[in-house]
């Protein structure tokens, strides 16, 4: 086996994100959903627990207040579905999103200190946000800090409904 194919054992080479889950966003919030999965696609550390390997392709929805990963080979082939309550994110990502909203609005007229604070507090709730996700999946799923980022960001995109 190459190195390359080696490294691709352990990764996401594809996400798809269930377009029914999704409520209506801002461009903001679209921004961030696509440069999310991109950045994902490109360094990822992923890697269900008690399988052999992949590449992996990683379908992501949310039913009945769970999120659920679908995960699957490259090739399609089912590897595992692992759901997990939302109810544990709710308020960081609720207040995730209020300092969001106030770093969006910032930006167009406030001071560079104010939009500075208001970006740190938006980095530590994305960051409290994504150890709370690598904690609640680290039995189902081991996957790196910077993995758990650009999942949190897309378990916010999940969230917003506009």
């Amino acid at each position: 086996m190459t190195r390359a194919r080696a490294a691709d054992r352990h990764r996401v080479v594809a996400v798809t994100i269930d377009k029914a889950s999704l409520g209506q966003t801002s461009l903001d919030v679209e921004y961030e959903r696509a440069v999310a999965v991109d950045d994902l696609i490109e360094e990822n550390s992923f890697a269900p627990v008690g399988h052999d390997g992949g590449p992996y392709a990683l379908h992501i929805r949310v039913a009945e207040n769970r999120l659920v990963f679908d995960i699957r080979l490259s090739d399609d082939t089912p590897v595992v579905i692992h759901m997990l309550s939302l109810n544990p994110f709710k308020r960081v990502v609720k207040d995730y999103f209020l300092v969001c909203d106030s770093y969006y609005a910032a930006i167009k007229s406030a001071t560079p200190e104010r939009i500075e604070a208001l970006d740190m507090g938006r980095r530590a709730l994305h960051d409290e946000g994504s150890r709370l996700l690598q904690e609640r999946i680290k039995h189902r799923v081991v996957v790196d800090f910077n993995t758990a980022r650009r999942l949190f960001t897309l378990v916010c995109a999940l969230h917003w409904k506009g």
